[in-house]
């Protein structure tokens, strides 16, 4: 897990969630200590500790679902205070159902509140001492941008948009062009000679070649000089990736795709992926068991059809297979021909609507993942029309059905729904960042995020 943590937050967002973490747990002990006495304390500090480490595992899974770890985007302090407090809340009501049910981590009232207390003053003043590290700055890597076209802009504009992304940008080197005019504040070098003294004298630790076009633009031999120099130098694309999760599709070349880390497929990890597929799917359809039942009988009675909506979908290796989907639309909702999907579709029925917020219209899924046609994780399957045109128009498009298609996956987490060929585009940025990268780890954490998308209904439409 802290390899998945580290892959996809920023190391400074994981020192802010361990460094809150450790302040609600020492606050919860400091109550148990100076209620108790120190010598009660010492003879109980096993029990209270997990006593504890429960109550903080509490606050900060209610902190997470409320976004609260989420600094990428700086938020007014009112929304902030607003997000915390109502994940307090929800936190001492989680509370209080687990001492219920477990009394053994229950927390006496008065150390609980005074403790409470504690945290809730440790809790805000951490922030705002985080805050103002982000806001000024402090502790950023200074890095040195080579390029000034369209890819050396995109990375600009994540490092820059990003409140917590630990770099700054101190300069671009190449011509001024008009994909990095926003950037008036950054300075530009028009030439790369004497980069080793440039990066010397600006402090940078890290040079990214952002080049649209590498063919004899690239200063190899003073890019080579800095390498040397002890300053680290890094692909444009691969900082992309690391920075945003996706791989930039449209700059990548087919040697990049061959000889970059990642895309392993062994066998034991096939096996094992396998296996959870088919024992998630047997207990998912075992628990989901009555809400489909119910869902079947409204959706029965709500509009004429069939309760069950099948579709042809490009499955792994481009095999064909028929998905199966509670049905949200009437019967007679393609009747003029496949089309993408909408916001606020016409053709989606009132209880479609709901299931759809809710995916449980996907819970029949299940059955095509236990019948080895999907899996868990992986990239949205797409209707072969579909498939066909986006084949044509984007790169490396086909390399999405290198692996079983998902239920749930890393660009249905990350990227809005999406009903475009531009849409599209962005997601297999995505989805080929699951293909190279995917292991059990991510599978697990990118099932989690899906529980936090599906309690507060994000991305469906």
């Amino acid at each position: 897990m802290p390899y998945i943590l580290n892959k996809y937050y920023p190391p400074r967002t994981l020192f802010f969630f361990i460094g809150e973490g450790l302040l609600i747990f020492l606050a919860i002990n400091l109550g148990y200590f100076f209620f108790k006495g120190p010598d009660v304390f010492i003879e109980g500090i096993m029990l209270y500790g997990l006593r504890a480490f429960v109550a903080t595992f509490i606050f900060q899974v209610t902190f997470y679902f409320f976004d609260l770890y989420d600094l990428s985007k700086k938020l007014p302090a009112a929304e902030t205070i607003t997000r915390t407090v109502q994940a307090f809340g929800v936190a001492c009501i989680l509370l209080a159902i687990v001492y219920y049910l477990f009394p053994v981590f229950l927390i006496h009232s008065a150390i609980f509140w005074n403790g409470y207390f504690i945290v809730c003053i440790c809790v805000f003043l951490w922030r705002f001492l985080y805050s103002y590290v982000l806001d000024r700055h402090m502790f950023t890597q200074p890095i040195l941008i080579v390029g000034t076209g369209k890819m050396a802009s995109e990375i600009a504009v994540d490092v820059t948009d990003r409140h917590d992304s630990g770099y700054q940008i101190v300069g671009f080197v190449g011509e001024g062009n008009p994909a990095c005019s926003l950037f008036k504040d950054i300075p530009f070098f028009p030439k790369a000679e004497g980069l080793l003294d440039l990066c010397c004298k600006q402090k940078v630790e890290k040079v990214v070649v952002a080049l649209d076009d590498r063919r004899g633009a690239t200063p190899v031999e003073e890019l080579l000089s800095c390498k040397l120099g002890g300053i680290t130098i890094e692909d444009g694309v691969g900082f992309y990736e690391e920075i945003t999760g996706k791989i930039i599709v449209e700059k990548v070349n087919p040697a990049w795709l061959i000889f970059a880390e990642g895309f392993k497929k062994g066998r034991i990890s096939a096996f094992g992926k396998r296996s959870i597929d088919i024992f998630f799917s047997l207990i998912g359809l075992l628990v989901f068991l009555p809400i489909s039942l119910v869902s079947a009988l409204i959706i029965k009675m709500e509009s004429p059809g069939e309760i069950f909506y099948r579709q042809e979908r490009v499955g792994a290796k481009g095999k064909g297979f028929e998905v199966i989907k509670f049905r949200s639309m009437g019967a007679d909702a393609e009747k003029d021909g496949p089309v993408w999907a909408m916001k606020n579709d016409m053709r989606v029925t009132r209880f479609g609507s709901f299931i759809r917020k809710t995916r449980i219209d996907e819970i029949p899924q299940m059955w095509n993942v236990l019948r080895g046609e999907m899996s868990f994780v992986g990239p949205r399957p797409e209707r072969p029309v579909f498939v066909e045109q986006l084949n044509k128009k984007i790169p490396y498009y086909s390399l999405r059905h290198s692996v079983k298609p998902g239920i749930t996956g890393w660009a249905q987490v990350c990227y809005p729904y999406g009903a475009s060929e531009e849409d599209a585009l962005r997601k297999l940025e995505y989805d080929l960042y699951y293909i190279k990268n995917m292991t059990f780890q991510m599978d697990l954490w990118i099932i989690f995020q899906t529980i936090k998308t599906v309690l507060f209904r994000k991305g469906s439409r």
